[in-house]
């Protein structure tokens, strides 16, 4: 009646132990090619990814590579001196820039050595840390009509809610109707909640009803827009330092980035703009916009160096996904490829 409690005979546990010794090599070698295989995926995936930034700084630069493919026809082991600066200068790197790039260069340049010098002028920019970032994470989204603010907004937004973050838009661009319905429109898209008022009130309550809202509700992100302004605008340039201020008092430390959206289209003129926002409420990081509509991709350039300022991310198209992070490998490679061999 008991008898399966009986212990298993001899034979039987040596047959058991001779089986396992048996198939054990092919159990180890299994895990080997399981192993194998979740590491080639890993090394698919982020080859995918670089190949997605190439792709997306190709199309960014596209016109800015017609435009050298005019003094450089055909792609070249090596670039005569005279002829690099005049690539740059045409991509409307300023001159100073220019200088400090090529100083020292042989008379023919290779891609490398240009390479090293183009992308040495972004090491200057401080880096941002986003391993522990506060929740919610208040960003103030700063730029002139037509910049591209709005669309930035909501391509920001789609971006971290595809991350998995909850994100809440405040409609702080109460100076025209026409900003609230877009955002409005871009949120019911998304399906994010918006904090809006009508136009002519005051935006400084739409920031902190935002931040209230979303201190309460436990969202990860918050982005808030602001009304496009030019520098000269005194009275709207008080309004957008009062935000920054009221900002703080509905949840301390915030705005954690003021963020300027420059139009990749006026090139080297947009840093007068971002260096007078930056002297007024201190700006934190730059998005280019509209990178694809222009023959300017050289302005980036100045652009970091001049105002010693991270380029965040840039933007070409109206799609959500139309972001992507700056990266200045990608970029200097995007710019290069189309010349050098």
């Amino acid at each position: 009646m008991f008898s399966f409690f009986k212990k298993k005979p001899k034979e039987e546990e040596i047959i058991e132990e001779k089986i396992v010794e048996a198939i054990e090599p092919d159990i180890i070698k299994s895990n080997e090619i399981i192993q194998d295989i979740i590491e080639k995926k890993e090394e698919i995936v982020e080859i995918e990814q670089v190949t997605k930034e190439k792709g997306f700084f190709a199309r960014a630069l596209e016109k800015t590579i017609n435009n050298f493919t005019s003094i450089v026809p055909k792609k070249q082991e090596k670039i005569s001196f005279d002829i690099v600066e005049e690539l740059l200068i045409e991509s409307d790197m300023e001159y100073e820039i220019v200088e400090l790039a090529m100083d020292g260069l042989p008379d023919m340049v290779t891609k490398d050595q240009l390479r090293h010098r183009l992308i040495s002028l972004f090491e200057h920019a401080p880096d941002i840390d986003t391993s522990n970032l506060p929740q919610p994470y208040v960003q103030l989204i700063i730029g002139v009509n037509g910049a591209g603010k709005t669309t930035t907004i909501a391509k920001l937004a789609s971006r971290y809610k595809k991350a998995g973050k909850k994100v809440i838009l405040g409609a702080g661009d109460t100076f025209r109707a026409a900003a609230i319905e877009q955002l409005s429109t871009w949120a019911g898209k998304l399906e994010v909640p918006i904090i809006k008022t009508k136009q002519g009130h005051d935006p400084s309550a739409v920031a902190y009803d935002t931040i209230h809202s979303a201190v309460a509700k436990n969202f990860d992100h918050c982005i808030i827009d602001t009304a496009g302004r030019l520098q000269t605008q005194t009275h709207l340039n008080k309004e957008l330092q009062k935000i920054v201020k009221v900002c703080n008092k509905a949840y301390e430390g915030s705005p954690h980035q003021k963020l300027m959206i420059l139009d990749g289209t006026q090139g080297n003129s947009a840093i007068a703009q971002a260096k007078a926002f930056n002297e007024m409420v201190g700006i934190d990081g730059i998005i280019v916009t509209k990178l694809d509509g222009t023959s300017k991709g050289g302005a980036l350039f100045s652009i970091s160096n001049q105002l010693e300022l991270p380029i965040l991310f840039v933007g070409i198209g109206e799609k959500a996904d139309d972001l992507i992070e700056f990266n200045p490998d990608e970029f200097v490679d995007g710019l290069l490829d189309g010349i050098y061999l």
